[in-house]
């Protein structure tokens, strides 16, 4: 999972590139990074950490230019070192960087024709350096000496036959502009839009609407699936959609889970679903259990705070924020090493005794995935002094890896593999447990933008949208990307690259 930007602007767009990221914080922890153009000169600060530790005022003072890309990431398809932080650098055609977030499914073939076919070497394990190269190639195959939108488009299109699985993609071409586009199915989000100057109108495309609307700028629309956008260096904007079919198919754990609640994604709003999954999930638990004994709901903060509000209402129980969350501890499930995981979890939350203390508590989090927090948080209620500990997600069980851009590798490490929806409940300590349903939680957004006719809702069913996923593909995957394996990777962080301003 990753966050994007891009700015065109009519001055210095290094701190708006800064702004844009530190509000795309929560889509990745690890590391960051900005390039900047000035003229035909390109300025590169990134490394690993947070975006106020990766850039000091010297190294935004190097970075000049009135046009820019950034980005934040945990890692998936690669390493956690400073070797991959993004964007990634290729010198021809024209230096072209390139911020990328989702996963390709085929990079290992990808990688194998662009040294056979394409001659072109790929020096890290990171499927958005693949995707670099496979751009690169087909704009030098197709541009003149001084490119056009239509050659841009036309390498665009060719890098959608070639590319498949999940990518949202902001690249910079040196001296001409900024593009930004979408895999076909428009997995992982992105949108652009408009500020009005005095020097006349700036562009931003980035991962979600709260980056544009914090910084001023006005919506234009969401780039569709297959679409790609060019904004040139004088700010003119093109569009076109480069792939004929598409089948509009968002990841829906943007809503559950990884988008803010204020951001806008494929016109649908965030929170709104959310409060939508909470009625949904009331309504089950009174179907299911009628004379239930629920005295409180407390959420897991932060992201099912919207969802258990109006289940709480519609339960007719008092809602209290027992939990309270160290707001300066990542994102747990998606750290490496389990040890880790399980430490970070009692650092990141601790109960108000007074709220547990002889009550019969329903607590709501978005989703569980490998039960480590879950089991923990029960215990802390049951330690606060609970009577009874009752468990709702607003998610349905999570029982297949992300291949599209969360770092879950391995179906084994899903608390829910090969496990009933008792089982778990009785792994994690709860006197009961309740899911929600695929067919609820896609109601919850479903017919809010009626051009999205369905979600990708892989991590749930196993249905991968963008195919050429099988078992022997998530068999190497796992090998790849777990904990032990990203461990020998981060020990060799040094790559080839574009001068990094240290």
């Amino acid at each position: 999972m990753c966050g994007i930007v891009g700015v065109v602007g009519k001055g210095e767009v290094n701190y708006d590139l800064y702004d844009g990221l530190t509000i795309l914080q929560h889509r990745g922890q690890d590391a960051a990074g900005i390039v900047t153009c000035d003229g035909g000169r390109l300025h590169l600060r990134k490394s690993t950490g947070l975006v106020r530790d990766v850039f000091r005022q010297h190294h935004m003072d190097l970075l000049k230019g009135s046009m820019g890309i950034g980005h934040v990431r945990y890692p998936t398809a690669g390493t956690a070192s400073s070797a991959e932080a993004q964007p990634f650098y290729v010198n021809s055609p024209f230096g072209i960087c390139l911020a990328h977030n989702g996963n390709l499914t085929n990079s290992e073939k990808l990688n194998e024709d662009l040294f056979r076919a394409d001659r072109r070497h790929i020096n890290t394990n990171s499927d958005s350096e693949v995707l670099l190269n496979v751009f690169a190639h087909e704009l030098q195959d197709v541009s003149s000496l001084r490119t056009s939108p239509e050659e841009i488009f036309e390498a665009i299109g060719r890098v959608h036959k070639r590319a498949v699985g999940a990518y949202a993609v902001v690249a910079l071409i040196t001296g001409y502009g900024i593009v930004g586009f979408r895999d076909p199915y428009g997995i992982r989000p992105l949108i652009y839009g408009k500020r009005e100057t005095d020097r006349g109108p700036e562009y931003m495309i980035a991962s979600e609407s709260v980056a544009l609307t914090a910084l001023g700028f006005d919506v234009i629309a969401d780039i569709l699936p297959g679409e790609a956008v060019y904004i040139d260096i004088s700010g003119n904007i093109y569009t076109k959609q480069c792939v004929e079919t598409v089948l509009y198919s968002p990841c829906i754990f943007e809503f559950v889970y990884l988008a803010r609640p204020d951001s806008v994604i494929d016109q649908i709003s965030v929170y709104k679903s959310r409060l939508k999954m909470g009625e949904k999930l009331a309504d089950r638990i009174k179907e299911k259990y009628p004379d239930n004994d629920i005295d409180v709901v407390i959420p897991i903060p932060d992201t099912s705070t919207t969802a258990a509000l109006p289940m709480a209402h519609r339960l007719d129980v008092k809602y209290r924020e027992g939990l309270v969350k160290n707001r300066y501890i990542g994102r747990t499930f998606i750290m490496p090493g389990q040890s880790e995981r399980k430490k970070s979890v009692r650092r990141k939350l601790s109960p108000i005794e007074l709220e547990f203390r002889g009550k019969n508590v329903l607590l709501v989090d978005d989703s569980i995935v490998r039960g480590t927090t879950s089991k923990q948080i029960v215990q802390m209620a049951r330690d606060a002094g609970a009577k009874k500990v009752y468990f709702a997600s607003a998610a349905p069980a999570v029982r297949y890896p992300n291949v599209y851009g969360i770092d879950m590798p391995a179906a084994s490490e899903f608390v829910a593999h090969q496990q009933s929806e008792a089982e778990i409940g009785s792994y994690i300590g709860a006197d009961w447990l309740l899911y929600q349903t695929i067919e609820d939680l896609t109601e919850c957004a479903l017919g809010i933008n009626p051009s999205v006719k369905r979600f990708d809702t892989s991590v749930f069913d196993g249905q991968y949208v963008a195919g050429q996923v099988d078992d022997q593909y998530l068999s190497r995957i796992e090998v790849l990307r777990n904990d032990s394996a990203k461990q020998r990777e981060a020990s060799n962080p040094e790559i080839i690259e574009l001068h990094n301003k240290g």
